[in-house]
């Protein structure tokens, strides 16, 4: 159930033809796309193999990293511009400890050190590599490969060859996809089915708002159902106003995802 870096990158250009008002959005998104694209292409092409260790392997994703904050320079928005330029601008330590700090301690209000993480977390998962110097989880609603939140839940058909009642949860850090009880709060383990709301909109007929009363969290479910072309990594931030819908009524996302919703 993981797409390709292409099939991501297409997938967003396409809704930003097709929305309007998250155009702006989704053309970034897809620029992000593009840049760790190109960072998984850097990783997965040198003849050295990744240990899972990122201090070891920062030698190897320094390079990538330039490019991409070269490209965030160019790109993007105001803020997210001029935090590239001063990364750029700095020692190499800057961005080296940002990358080390986020990596054990995760966090989803640091934008590069995120984007750049995800290429390498999913390479890693992909080769088979353990990642190491990651906060280690049992617990059902963490991935379990490197024990990332989740970004957002898949919806699929019973029969699909996920299990656990046709639901999913994909990993904010390696974009693992793993099986998760329907009927079940992502954040606080609530199981009563009269604390757990589920709401949608219109505009959105696969997507739909996942929101928990006892911990006041949300997360946003992509359908696949409903739309079997959907990539639930960019349609869930597709569905940007969904997540203002949800903030404004006081709920709390699970993870953030890169446009910072």
């Amino acid at each position: 159930m993981r797409e390709s870096w292409d099939k991501r990158i297409e997938r967003a250009k396409r809704l930003a033809l097709e929305d309007e008002a998250a155009r702006q959005l989704l053309t970034f998104y897809a620029v992000v796309l593009g840049l760790q694209r190109d960072i998984a292409n850097a990783l997965t092409a040198s003849s050295s193999r990744l240990t899972g260790s990122l201090v070891l392997d920062l030698d190897r994703l320094r390079p990538a990293l330039l490019q991409f904050l070269e490209g965030i320079e160019r790109s993007g928005p105001a803020l997210l511009a001029h935090e590239a330029r001063a990364l750029l601008n700095g020692p190499a330590s800057a961005y080296d400890g940002l990358l080390t700090v986020i990596w054990s301690n995760p966090s989803d209000r640091q934008f590069v050190a995120k984007a750049v993480l995800q290429p390498y977390a999913e390479t890693l998962a992909d080769s088979g590599i353990t990642p190491m110097e990651r906060p280690a989880s049992r617990a059902d609603n963490r991935c379990p490969f490197c024990g990332g939140a989740p970004q957002l839940s898949i919806l699929h058909s019973s029969g699909a060859s996920l299990e656990g009642g046709g639901r999913a949860l994909q990993c904010a850090t390696c974009l693992t996809v793993w099986p998760f009880r329907r009927v079940l709060c992502a954040h606080c383990g609530e199981e009563d089915e009269h604390k757990l709301g589920y709401f949608q909109s219109p505009a959105f007929e696969h997507l739909r708002v996942d929101a928990c009363e006892s911990c006041r969290h949300y997360l946003k479910s992509v359908d696949l159902t409903r739309l079997g072309l959907a990539v639930p990594l960019v349609d869930e931030v597709a569905g940007a106003s969904l997540d203002l819908w949800a903030k404004d009524r006081g709920y709390q996302k699970i993870e953030l995802n890169l446009v910072g919703l």
